[in-house]
């Protein structure tokens, strides 16, 4: 595999996958050089069992889990009005008190819904490429995020009426 050929064909699925991520422009450019340079040492590993973007997405994700870890800085929820977004979620993230409670509760979540959440709004992966990061299928994908979004959507309404 020619990596000179990888790198022009996928580079810029990767930058806008961490810049999304961590949404922040330097962050998302010294993120996908490091991302480069573990699939430079690994791609003897590749094995062709998912598309290779998926595979450099997956090694994006950890190089930016590494580096929260190494900041200890927690993973930000940042939703842009730019992402897509398959229901009315866009709408309650426009006021900023709703965006800090939807974070607290995306952060209350367990594994994988919170994963499989941030990689469906954040990375805007499709359930296919999620089920591949995980081993497992596109509809676990798909059912875990929508059980992940309903989750959240019942933290929001419980701490409103908690509030009253």
């Amino acid at each position: 595999m020619d990596f000179e050929k990888v790198y022009r064909a996928y580079f810029g699925d990767v930058y806008r996958y961490l810049l999304k991520l961590s949404g922040d422009e330097h962050l998302a450019e010294e993120l996908t050089a490091e991302t480069f340079w573990r699939a430079l040492k690994k791609l003897d590993q590749y094995r062709g069992e998912s598309e290779l973007r998926v595979w450099l997405c997956g090694i994006a994700k950890n190089c930016w889990r590494d580096t929260m870890r190494r900041q200890n800085r927690e993973y930000p929820l940042e939703i842009r009005e730019d992402c897509p977004s398959d229901d009315d979620m866009e709408r309650e993230l426009a006021d900023r008190e709703d965006t800090m409670d939807i974070y607290r509760q995306l952060h209350a979540l367990p594994e994988p819904y919170r994963e499989v959440f941030s990689l469906r709004v954040l990375g805007e992966l499709g359930f296919a490429e999620i089920g591949e990061l995980f081993g497992k299928t596109a509809n676990w994908a798909c059912v875990t995020y929508h059980r992940a979004k309903e989750k959240i959507r019942a933290g929001l309404t419980d701490g409103k009426n908690t509030k009253r």
